[in-house]
């Protein structure tokens, strides 16, 4: 008789979890999966109003959920929204790095603002909501970060020269945290989803034949699914991943792997 998986290692019953940018898109389907795993949540947003709705669904689970403002370009909000948090929970057990922004653009027509928007958003923001937390639980000697890249953290694309950038960075950024407070107990790992149809890119899914090309692209045979990422997040959060750490998981259906069907046909002939 062989030893079999507890399920009580996935298990995320009685831990809390920041998931950063949930008033729509992605980060409501992470914040759902920690949330049935049994993570009681702090959702975020700009617009602390705009999270009622999904902060009533997640206490419809059963869970214990409160909602705060936090815009990342701002330090002062991040500094604020951690206190708050560690305030009504006590502990903050998982940090969901998610709140982001693209501009596409050709590189020729990226605008000195374009870049900082994008590259003040998504990297700089990540890090110091990751340094704003991560202080509580590097005192505490316990942490799960799960910083969201992206496949453009591996591979670049024509018209997402700042977004690229800023999620290179996340992946660099994720390996020297990792280094920093792994003898902390403090775990931080990057999420990579390939391609997902979001608010942000939802224009691109309108144009049957950029979708064709896309797909030729994914040995999966389609674009991901939101719920494709539900396994993921809620192993990077819970215990089945404690000595998993700097590390990258990318959710791409496998597109990073730079074939296509066309080649694969072409090297059978």
């Amino acid at each position: 008789m062989t030893d079999s998986i507890s399920d009580s290692i996935f298990d995320l019953r009685g831990q809390v979890a920041i998931v950063t940018g949930t008033s729509r898109g992605l980060g409501q389907y992470l914040a759902r999966a920690v949330a049935k795993a049994g993570a009681d949540l702090v959702l975020t947003s700009r617009d602390r109003s705009a999270l009622k709705p999904f902060e009533d669904e997640i206490k419809a689970m059963g869970r214990r959920a409160v909602s705060l403002s936090l815009d990342v370009r701002d330090h002062e909000s991040i500094e604020r929204m951690a206190a708050d948090a560690e305030a009504a929970f006590g502990q903050i057990h998982i940090l969901v790095n998610n709140a982001g922004c693209n501009i596409r653009k050709p590189a020729l027509e990226v605008t000195w603002d374009d870049w900082n928007t994008v590259l003040d958003t998504n990297l700089r923001g990540s890090f110091f909501v990751a340094q704003a937390v991560g202080r509580g639980m590097v005192a505490k000697g316990y942490g799960r970060i799960i910083n969201i890249g992206s496949v453009t953290s591996v591979a670049g694309y024509p018209g997402l020269a700042p977004y690229g950038a800023s999620r290179g960075g996340i992946r660099q950024l994720t390996m020297s945290l990792a280094a920093d407070w792994g003898k902390h107990g403090v775990t931080v790992n990057c999420l990579a989803p390939g391609w997902f149809k979001t608010e942000q890119n939802k224009v691109l899914y309108e144009d049957p034949g950029w979708v064709e090309y896309l797909v030729e692209r994914i040995p999966a045979n389609r674009p991901g699914q939101p719920h494709d990422l539900d396994g993921a997040v809620v192993f990077l959060a819970s215990e089945a991943s404690r000595y998993v750490t700097g590390q990258t998981l990318l959710v791409d259906g496998g597109i990073s792997t730079g074939t296509t069907r066309a080649t694969v046909a072409k090297s059978k002939t």
